[in-house]
């Protein structure tokens, strides 16, 4: 029996694939090259803003360049990039672009993987190994999970190993897949389970099939965890089961200080999160930045900008202190590193 790593979100793996390893880090790019999809799965958690539209984002950027792709990865320092959608293989150009692209940018050593709802042929095998895909995580459909030796997926996943990617089987934490393990068993592959989660988008067709909310501060469903926790604990393939929480509390909040690191400014505090404090003045800047001056405040404490100046919070405090009547205001601001990323807390003084 292989050994089971558990964590404190719920998550648990005999043997990650080096694509989860890297997402554990925050260390790998998200690349949305399209939201189209010529498959209605029940449980897509794919938003309204991209679901059935032909766009790109590079985690929250829409990629209008190659150069906006380029860096948003140099941003967060990142060691790789996973490829989804939508479905990344309707539009087969696109996505051997954008592997050649990161691999000739940041070289071989830039780990990408790609996720799939098709079974490829061969010749599509072909061209995503010599573009230099590193992994493939295939997701056939749910009517054939019961039957998957027999399946045109089972065959891509033997022949993605027989063209040195790496490969395996990505589904949603639904029921037990015995014909999945067996397969990717046999093919030294893995198999990675998703907590199935409620969204805005598949938020209906989930509770028309009797699935509920785990908890009030939860988008899980209720039971996919247990399943997902007794496929992993029952089975000697290469599984790892990832929670809803571990996305958030993990992989994301990893991500975000990657960027956070990067991004900051001298005067930026970065909170555990990974989201920056700072102090803001808006209204009368001119009369601000005269009394910044007044009491000798270094220049890399503070910023000005067209319509406001940011500076370190606890200098802030101490200028708002001293200002009597003067006609600007001053807040401390919490807010997500990236480009015009969400404001968690704002707190006038």
């Amino acid at each position: 029996m292989s050994r089971i790593n558990v964590d404190a979100t719920g998550s648990m793996y005999t043997k990650m694939c080096r694509g989860c390893r890297l997402c554990c880090k925050g260390a790998k790019m998200v690349l949305f090259v399209t939201g189209a999809c010529a498959r209605d799965c029940f449980y897509c958690p794919l938003s309204e803003g991209r679901k059935g539209k032909d766009i790109v984002y590079a985690n929250e950027r829409l990629v209008k360049s190659d150069s906006d792709a380029i860096e948003e990865a140099r941003l967060m320092s990142a060691l790789g990039t996973g490829i989804t959608g939508g479905e990344p293989l309707l539009r087969l150009d696109r996505t051997l672009h954008y592997i050649k692209l990161l691999k000739g940018h940041f070289g071989e050593r830039h780990h990408i993987h790609l996720y799939t709802g098709i079974a490829p042929p061969d010749d599509v095998l072909q061209k995503l190994a010599e573009a230099g895909l590193d992994e493939i995580r295939f997701h056939p459909p749910m009517e054939e999970w019961d039957r998957f030796r027999e399946t045109e997926f089972n065959m891509a996943l033997n022949r993605s190993k027989e063209l040195g990617m790496d490969a395996g089987v990505e589904i949603p934490a639904i029921k037990p897949v015995p014909e999945i393990i067996a397969a990717v068993s046999k093919a030294k592959g893995f198999l990675n389970l998703n907590e199935l989660e409620f969204s805005d988008t598949n938020y209906m067709a989930l509770k028309e099939r009797g699935y509920t909310l785990r908890d009030d501060t939860s988008n899980a469903a209720q039971g996919s965890e247990k399943i997902g926790h007794e496929i992993v604990l029952n089975n000697i393939a290469n599984s790892r089961y990832c929670s809803s929480r571990f996305k958030d509390a993990v992989q994301l909040r990893e991500r975000i200080k990657r960027v956070a690191r990067n991004t900051a400014r001298p005067f930026d505090e970065i909170s555990a999160d990974g989201t920056i404090i700072y102090g803001e003045i808006k209204g009368n800047i001119a009369d601000a930045l005269r009394m910044i001056k007044e009491m000798k405040t270094p220049r890399r404490l503070y910023r000005l900008y067209d319509d406001r100046i940011d500076m370190a919070w606890w200098a802030l405090e101490g200028l708002c202190k001293a200002r009597g009547a003067a006609g600007w205001q001053g807040s401390i601001v919490e807010r997500y590193p990236m480009e015009g990323g969400l404001v968690v807390e704002r707190i006038p003084l």
